[in-house]
Order: structure tokens, then C-alpha cells, then sequence
């Protein structure tokens, strides 16, 4: 009982070449649908960079913050499909949690509402699951 407590209080790091190749995939797989949904409201990315910036921050943050806690980047993070869906699942549904907490505060632009929500949830989800299986194939 004591070591899963430790596992889910104490964040599990693999300090390996391939954890940087790992983590600058989930900054890409982050950064792109968020872009790619803002392009979809109107928000032209190479003259409103800010407003990207903006869109991604609150929800790398949350990233920042969730993913070590859930093992997201532990040495058996995506050591089968099946693993590397769970921990980003695991990882993605706090993340984006604390990223649209921050999203209704007046640090960032936007709010919430219940639609984007889901949206970004959803989105989110099936987009670090299949990152993180191809991760786990390409292993």
C-alpha cells in the first residue's frame, strides 16, 4: 500500500535520451492540435503568435505538472501499447483539467465553456493516446 502511495505522490522520471524524444513529441502532439483547433476559430499562427502561446500555456503547464506525477515519462512509460495509452490518458485528463482551471482565470485568455471542454479533452486524449501507442511501437 505504502509503495503505490509513494508512486503516485513521488513523480517517476527516466532521465534517458529517449525520455527528451518522448517529452519533445508530446510538445509537438500539444502544441499542434491546439494550434490546428485555434486555426479553426480564425487565429491565423504566424501573426498571432501570441494568441497560440496563449492557447497552449495553460494546458502545457497542466502537462508539466501531471504527466511526471502519473509515471508519463517512467522508464516503462510506454514499454506496450497498452501501457503507453493508459499513462497519457492518466497523464491528459488531469492536464487538461488544470489547463482550462487556468484558462478561467484572468492570466489567460478565453474561459471554459463546456463545449471547448470536451473539445479539448477529447481531442487531447485521442491525440496522446495514439502518439504514445506509435511511441510504444516504435520503441
Amino acid at each position: 500500500m505504502s509503495n503505490a502511495v509513494g508512486t503516485l505522490v513521488r513523480p517517476q522520471l527516466d532521465r534517458s535520451t529517449g525520455t527528451l524524444g518522448l517529452a519533445l513529441g508530446d510538445l509537438v502532439v500539444l502544441a499542434g492540435f491546439l494550434t490546428l483547433g485555434s486555426m479553426n476559430h480564425g487565429v491565423d499562427p504566424a501573426t498571432m503568435t501570441g494568441r497560440v502561446a496563449g492557447t497552449v500555456a495553460p494546458f502545457l503547464i497542466g502537462w508539466v505538472v501531471a504527466a511526471p506525477l502519473v509515471g508519463a515519462y517512467a522508464p516503462d512509460a510506454t514499454r506496450t501499447v497498452g501501457t503507453a495509452a493508459v499513462r497519457a490518458s492518466l497523464a491528459w485528463i488531469p492536464a487538461a483539467a488544470i489547463g482550462l482551471a487556468l484558462r478561467s482565470t484572468d492570466f489567460f485568455h478565453g474561459g471554459s465553456p463546456w463545449t471547448f471542454a470536451l473539445v479539448v479533452t477529447g481531442v487531447g486524449l485521442a491525440s496522446f493516446v495514439a502518439w504514445r501507442a506509435a511511441a510504444a511501437v516504435l520503441r
